[in-house]
Parts: C-alpha cells; structure tokens; sequence
C-alpha cells in the first residue's frame, strides 16, 4: 500500500538515524514529505532531505505560501512520524504550539500521529516531559518509548532513538490497520514471550526448539503500535528489538518463568509466544562431554519443566488480566490439530489460545503464518494465511474483547 508519510525532523543528534528511517519509507513505495525544525537543519542540511525524499524542504511556512504548505501537508498525510522528537518538540506539540511548518501540521493532521522522542535520560524521566507524553498519548498519539544505550558523550541510558528498522515496522502496522488505527491498548500493559529455550548438557550442547520469535515480536510490536506499554522475553533471539517494548533477555525455561512471573504481577494480559523445553538434564556437566573411544554415547535423564502457562493462567497474579497460549500442532492417532489444542486450552486454563499446524515445520522461521484462535468461552476464529503482524492484531482484537473493563 503507497502511503502519503509526513517524517517530522527535530533538532537533535540522532536526526542522522532519520535518513535511513526516510529510505526505508521511500524503497517500500511510499510518498514522503520530509518536514523538519530549523534545529534539525543543524544537524542534517536541507540538501540532504531533498535528495532522499525528492521533494523540496523547508522549515517556514512562508515557502510557496499560496499552496497553504501548513494546512495542506498535515490534512493530507496517511501518517505523520516524528524521528527523532527532543523534550521541546514534545512540549509544543502538547500544549498546541505552532510556530513552525512541522509544528502546524501536527495541528493540522488527522491521521496517526507517530513521536519516536530521543533525548537524554534526564530529560525523558523529568516530570515536565512524562506529563507533556502522557498528555499526547490521552489524544491518541502513538509515543513511542526510547530505547536504552549510548548516548551523546559518555553517557548511556533510556532515551536513545529506537532502531529505525523498528520505527518503520511499527509505522507500517498502522498503516496497514488504516484509517481506523487506534490506540485502544493505551494504558495498557502488557507481556509478552517469545523464542525457543535451551537446556544445557554442558558449557556448549544444548536441547533446543526452532522457534525464530518472529510470531512473538510481532505481536510485541503490533501492541506498542497500539499504544500499549509492552514488556517482552525473549529466549535465544537474534532480532532487532521492537521500537518502544522493553526487552528481557532469557536463556533457559526457569529463566523464562521467572521473568514471565515477575512482569505479570502488573500486567493486564500476558502472552505465552514462547516455545519453552518441555523437558531438561537433570545434571549438566562443568565440562564438554566428551566422545568415547568405544563409540558408545552417554545416557541422558531428563526431568520435566514447569509448566509456565498452566501456572500463570490458575494462579493469577491479577484478577481479570487475560492469558493467551500458543500452540504448536501436528495432529496425531488421538486427535485433530483442533482437537488437541482445544484439550490444551482446557488443561492449561487460559482465555485464548492460538493454534497453529506445524505439519512438515510450517511456521517456523516464516513471515507468515495462519491459525485458529480458540476461546475459553467457546469462541472460534480463523486467521487466514497472511502475516504474521495480521496475526498479531486478531490475537490483540480477542484479547480487548476480554477485557473486564
């Protein structure tokens, strides 16, 4: 889908990320306004924008000012991104400041408003800037939080641009759910797991799983894209992390419980994407086990995992949050896939489970996927072959659905 994309520029360092937030926008067909702050321009000239964009840039809305550049950009944009957003622009945004042509098309527009704020640590976590966001989210704004790491200088710490790979995936799952998008998750919180587990033999062997984590970290973006403050373990992922999700990073399945157990004390809805080792070692070696010279290999005794959606769905750290399960099929002599998963869905206690068909390893490793969505209260919904995002949303749609309040 060719998209009219506003990409809003304010004046701090990682402005430069936003070039390569802008090519990406412009190799995936879309038709991008690049708008940026005089601030900006400091950082990364007017030249540079046209080039990228193939538009002309400006700063003023005195420029071809009998086209109404500062009404027009904003009523016809399909989203509007602002990479990266400092602390001021924040502000004037919030308190419905105009006093430029970037901040009279965020008046201007509406259609989904998208901030990726950047600044330092002290700034984002002071009070002034947490109320100017919270405001902006209550309008249904999409704000997006910062990522940890290297900052300007020495320091390191929450407030550095998230990966503009992430910012733009987040961007086109609003752009894919349309006009209607919303932020129906705000205030929400959220968990959600994803990846395989491993269970060491020793230092270097493991018991594994081929779970990429893809399903996962698309639902953990599709619900920051829809507003939700979105927690996320992961278990041996080699992704980028999601732009705006806090990521904890696991190995084995009592690390993944753990972590899972910990973040649902607040959570209003957990989802277990994750494939946990149903079994470990019950011993694991100090040092590599080694081959023996007679050819014969070592015996392995396992002992089962716990059983962490069974825990978590019948012993609720919070009343009314919903509890979404995954499972991973292949249909045997005692049932359907679909009959599985519904004795599945039964046994372990949650709202919802997502079943997939994993015949001949479909599913694994892909961008797409397809399943049925199965509820406690008897609900049945069919998600055709398509993305893995799209997926996302119909797990998300059930799970609002849910919601006591």
């Amino acid at each position: 889908m060719t998209a009219r994309v506003v990409l809003g520029v304010s004046g701090g360092i990682a402005a430069y990320k936003a070039c390569e937030l802008l090519r990406r926008f412009t190799e995936s067909g879309h038709d991008v306004t690049v708008v940026p702050t005089a601030s900006a321009l400091e950082f990364v000239g007017a030249p540079t924008w046209a080039a990228l964009s193939g538009k002309p840039v400006s700063t003023e809305v005195w420029t071809d000012v009998h086209v109404v550049p500062h009404v027009q950009i904003g009523q016809h944009a399909d989203v509007v991104v602002v990479a990266p957003a400092t602390a001021n622009l924040l502000a004037k945004a919030a308190h419905g400041l105009a006093d430029d042509l970037l901040t009279t098309t965020l008046l201007t527009a509406r259609c989904p408003v998208v901030f990726a704020p950047a600044m330092h640590t002290e700034m984002w976590e002071h009070p002034a800037t947490q109320a100017n966001v919270a405001t902006l989210r209550q309008r249904g704004a999409i704000v997006i939080e910062p990522a940890e790491g290297r900052l300007t200088g020495a320091d390191t710490g929450k407030g550095r641009l998230p990966d503009p790979t992430e910012i733009f995936e987040l961007v086109r799952g609003v752009l894919d759910r349309g006009a209607g998008s919303s932020t129906d998750l705000a205030g929400r919180k959220v968990v959600v797991s994803a990846g395989g587990t491993r269970e060491y033999l020793d230092p270097v062997r493991f018991l594994g799983n081929r779970s990429s984590g893809l399903q996962g970290y698309a639902l953990a973006r599709a619900a920051a894209s829809r507003g939700a403050h979105v927690t996320l373990v992961s278990a041996n992922v080699s992704l980028a992390d999601p732009a705006g999700v806090s990521v904890v990073r696991v190995e084995t399945t009592e690390q993944l419980r753990e972590a899972v157990v910990a973040a649902t004390a607040t959570a209003d809805a957990v989802v277990m994407a994750a494939a946990p080792a149903d079994f470990r070692p019950t011993a694991v070696s100090d040092a590599k086990i080694k081959k023996a010279d007679d050819g014969s290999a070592p015996g392995i005794e396992l002992e089962q995992n716990p059983d962490i959606l069974a825990e978590i769905s019948h012993d609720r750290a919070r009343p009314g949050a919903v509890i979404v399960g995954f499972a991973a099929e292949t249909g045997d002599a005692t049932g359907s896939v679909l009959e599985l998963g519904r004795a599945k869905l039964a046994r372990k206690g949650c709202d919802l489970l997502v079943v997939n068909d994993v015949s001949g390893g479909a599913v694994f490793g892909s961008s797409d996927n397809e399943a049925v969505v199965l509820g406690a209260d008897g609900a049945s919904v069919e998600v055709p072959h398509g993305s893995k995002t799209a997926l996302a949303h119909v797990i998300w749609d059930e799970v609002l659905r849910r919601f006591a309040d």
